[in-house]
Order: structure tokens, then sequence, then C-alpha cells
């Protein structure tokens, strides 16, 4: 029995604690949920496509799509306790397959005192457990009267290597960000709305070209109810871009999803 076991534990690819991470920069616990069998009740995930030249891996899902749902977890200890926990995310294609899971690696005291401000890394790993983003951000200020220290997030694919970032922009009134390349040229922008609250309705962030005079694209927090958005802080959004975009800034717009979460949405009900 211990030697069938065994072979079970240490078979490829089978998802165990064991088992490290292949692009991970910390040991970390298998996050993603596994690959969906039909009849089964699991997820059914997104085949792997062929990966392009010059495409970083892992990537290469974001090359025959145009739209994402990111939809987070619902935590029932923030639910019921109001104890601010590591966020977990499922992001999905357009025809509910899984593309990516994402997690957050912090410790309690930066989510419990920070709450939205805090730094964080998030590990983005493909459907075989495989780690192939991590987007960082550093702990900045979070106000607008303090525009020498405004938010940002790096963005990295494989792991060690930066492939772009989200810069903000000052503005006295609305969200303003930069899309820079990995040499730290922009070439995009996101504008956003005044407010941030609206009921029963998506909250817009459009994503311009750097003159501000095309749209090409959209974050959209989408609305999802009365009772989860009263009594959670666990949201869905929807992004959208060129099929025809650069991957990496695809990548790089992937990233700027979640800084907007926490930055605007993160507030623990």
């Amino acid at each position: 029995m211990s030697n069938l076991c065994s072979l079970i534990l240490f078979k490829p690819g089978y998802p165990t604690e064991l088992q490290p991470q292949k692009h991970a920069i910390n040991p970390t616990p298998p996050y993603n949920q596994g690959q969906g069998i039909p009849g089964q009740g699991q997820m059914p995930v997104m085949p792997v496509p062929q990966r392009p030249a010059g495409c970083p891996p892992g990537l290469e899902y974001l090359t025959q799509i145009d739209q994402l749902l990111v939809q987070q977890k619902v935590e029932l200890a923030e639910v019921i306790l109001g104890w601010e926990t590591n966020n977990k995310y499922t992001v999905k294609n357009t025809m509910g397959q899984q593309v990516f899971f994402v997690a957050e690696e912090n410790n309690c005291c930066n989510r419990q005192f920070c709450g939205p401000l805090r730094s964080f890394v998030l590990h983005v790993q493909d459907n075989m457990g495989q780690e192939v983003m991590t987007l960082t951000r550093p702990l900045k200020c979070g106000s607008c009267c303090f525009p020498c220290c405004l938010q940002e997030l790096e963005i990295q694919s494989p792991p060690g290597n930066p492939i772009g970032y989200v810069i903000q922009n000052w503005h006295p009134f609305l969200p303003k960000y930069t899309i820079q390349n990995e040499k730290k040229e922009a070439v995009l922008k996101i504008s956003g709305p005044f407010c941030s609250c609206r009921c029963c309705a998506d909250v817009n962030f459009d994503v311009l070209s750097v003159d501000e005079s095309t749209k090409v694209g959209r974050i959209a927090k989408q609305w999802t109810g009365m009772v989860r958005e009263a009594f959670t802080d666990a949201d869905n959004f929807g992004i959208s871009f060129p099929i025809d975009l650069d991957v990496k800034i695809k990548a790089t717009l992937f990233g700027a999803c979640f800084l907007i979460d926490f930055m605007f949405f993160e507030h623990n009900k």
C-alpha cells in the first residue's frame, strides 16, 4: 500500500506540495485548482496553444485572447470576522475556461494594518501549477497630495525578468496610469472615473493610446449583486484589449487590473 501511495504522490504532473514550483521565487503551495475533468464538476481549462517566438513561457495563452474575466474568491474569514486574508483570483477566458490562478503572498501585519495600501507579491500560475508571472507592488503613498510617491506595479515573466510596469500619474480628481514596456517607455494610458462607487452598474477604466485620443480597451469592475457588494470585497473584473496587442503589454494590462482592485475596491465591508 505504501508503495502505491508513493507512486501516486510522485507521479509527474501531480499537484502535490512535495514538488517545487519551477519558476517560483520562493517555494509556494500549489494554488491552482487542477485541470478540469468533464463530468466531475471541476472547472474546464484552456488548452495550451503553441508558443510563438519571443513570447515568455506561459504567456502563450494571451496570444489568442482579447478578453479576460478575473474573479476574486470569497473568503469566509473576511465575511464573518472582517479579517483580511491573502487574496486569490481565478482568471477565465470568454468560454469560461480557466487560464490562470492568482494568489497573493503577504504577511498578517501588512494585510491588517496597511489594508488596501499594502505592498504585495501576486503569483500567477498556469493550469499546471507553474508560475508564469509575478506582480510586485512596493509600499507607496495613496494620496494625490504626494505626487512624488505614487503607486506602481512591476510585472515579471518569467519571475525575475521585468516585462512591463504600471505607473500611477498624478491627477487631482481622476485615476490615471501609464502602461510601460520593459524599457520603461510609455505604450498606453488608463483613465478611470471621478467616482468609483456605483450601484447596479459597472465601473469602467478606459485603456487609451499614449496621446489619449483613441480608446483601445477597458478594465471594468463588474457589478456582482447587492449582497456580495455589501458584505464582501471580492470583486469581478473584465479586461478587454486588441487581440493583436503585444503579449507583454497584455500581461501588463492584466497586472493593472489588480492594482486598480487594491486601490479602489479592496475595502473590507
